[in-house]
């Protein structure tokens, strides 16, 4: 065997080792790749208590309460499921109910998703793609995805 021939089946063998690693990374992440859950995504894959997760939809009109100090409790819905969540903080001035929002936080043992970060949309065109996505799927979204870039 030629000099040039092993360098060739080490540089292949070495390629088909790394594609091999990251296959592997990617399976492992499957789940954690998501952006975030939607309400339905939650109750359909057993999400553990505890877990830090991101949640996407849409401020349920009628839900959102203030508590004393700097506490608001609303819920999130993508029409088919509706997630309650709490917040301490001060929520993004865009902030309203009806409004697509994505929220940071972990999901309580009492089915409460307690916020650590709320994130409202940009402008009044803006709906992430993934909530305009499961909104579609549903037939309640009718609006464009318009893809800018909100958060």
């Amino acid at each position: 065997m030629t000099r040039k021939q092993r360098r060739s089946i080490l540089i292949g063998t070495c390629v088909a080792v790394l594609g091999v690693a990251v296959g592997l990374v990617l399976f492992a992440l499957e789940d954690s790749i998501v952006f975030f859950y939607s309400p339905s995504d939650i109750a359909e894959k057993n999400i553990k208590p505890g877990q830090r997760i991101r949640i996407g939809g849409l401020v349920q009109e009628g839900s959102v309460k203030r508590g004393g100090g700097a506490r608001v409790e609303f819920a999130v819905t993508d029409t088919a499921k509706t997630l309650p969540v709490a917040y301490t903080g001060v929520l993004p001035d865009l902030f309203r109910e009806g409004q697509g929002i994505v929220a940071e936080g972990k999901l309580g043992s009492d089915g409460v998703f307690v916020a650590e970060n709320v994130l409202a949309k940009h402008d009044e065109n803006y709906m992430p793609p993934e909530v305009a996505d499961a909104l579609q799927k549903q037939g309640v979204w009718q609006g464009e995805k318009t893809g800018k870039k909100g958060y």
